[in-house]
């Protein structure tokens, strides 16, 4: 049977790699890559640069155009749902490229658990009759290399922490913890917390031109909004994480 595997490969370094990965890599024969555009060729740049480090063994490398998703429809849930089902169409259509007993494999930024949709997109797949087995890597988040950049924990002694996005920030302060780790935010939702609040902030990390700035959020916001537009306008593109800490 035809095996997938889906293989974290961290934040953005290329030392993110575990050994179990490296060693997944040399079994794949065929790498598949949803493109985002020449926007973010930077990050398929990236990819091949791992294979090209990490790989012995002959493979094929199989691209497909990654749909645009509708940023502003009114029902989010609704909208990510159908960007889903658009995504699995087109894995449907790169797995073609696969043959029988043949092992591809999917290159997920951080952990293939957090925040990623090619689990999903593999399980609808198989839930339209598609037969392939599925393997997971995981790999360094982009939270443990925020944390690792900024040398704090994730939490503190004895409390929770709660990874969200800067969606649900804005509706507001997750209940019951201190420390809220926060992706997927376009929106600086962190400007609406107690400005006394702690951030943690950092983006392109683990890459060559890691931004961090931390501080109370009434001092550093200003500034973090500043550097993630110019740097946003200077590569056309950014991904950022941050760490917000009642203390």
């Amino acid at each position: 049977m035809r095996k997938i595997l889906v293989i974290g490969i961290g934040a953005g370094n290329p030392d993110h790699l575990t050994v179990q990965a490296v060693k997944a890599l040399q079994t794949v024969d065929v790498f598949f890559v949803l493109d985002k555009g020449s926007v973010k060729q930077e990050l398929v740049d990236l990819r091949q640069s791992i294979l090209t480090a990490h790989v012995t063994r002959p493979y094929r490398w199989v691209e497909g155009r990654d749909p645009e998703r509708d940023r502003a429809a009114a029902d989010y849930v609704s909208a990510v749902d159908d960007w889903r089902r658009a995504r699995a169409d087109v894995c449907l259509s790169l797995l073609s490229e696969l043959g029988e007993d043949e092992v591809g494999a999917f290159l997920v930024w951080g952990d293939p658990s957090l925040y990623d949709s090619t689990l999903a997109i593999l399980d609808d797949l198989l839930g339209r009759g598609s037969e392939f087995e599925v393997e997971v890597i995981p790999g360094v988040t982009s939270v443990a290399a925020l944390t690792a950049g900024h040398r704090v924990s994730l939490n503190q002694v004895g409390k929770p922490v709660q990874i969200t996005t800067g969606r649900r920030l804005a509706a507001g302060w997750p209940s019951d913890v201190d420390d809220v780790a926060v992706m997927l935010d376009a929106s600086y939702a962190f400007e609406g917390v107690d400005p006394d609040t702690w951030i943690y902030w950092g983006a392109y990390l683990g890459m060559p031109d890691q931004i961090l700035v931390s501080g109370r959020v009434g001092d550093v916001a200003a500034q973090i909004r500043s550097v993630r537009e110019e740097a946003r306008a200077r590569k056309g593109w950014i991904m950022d994480t941050y760490l917000l800490r009642r203390t």
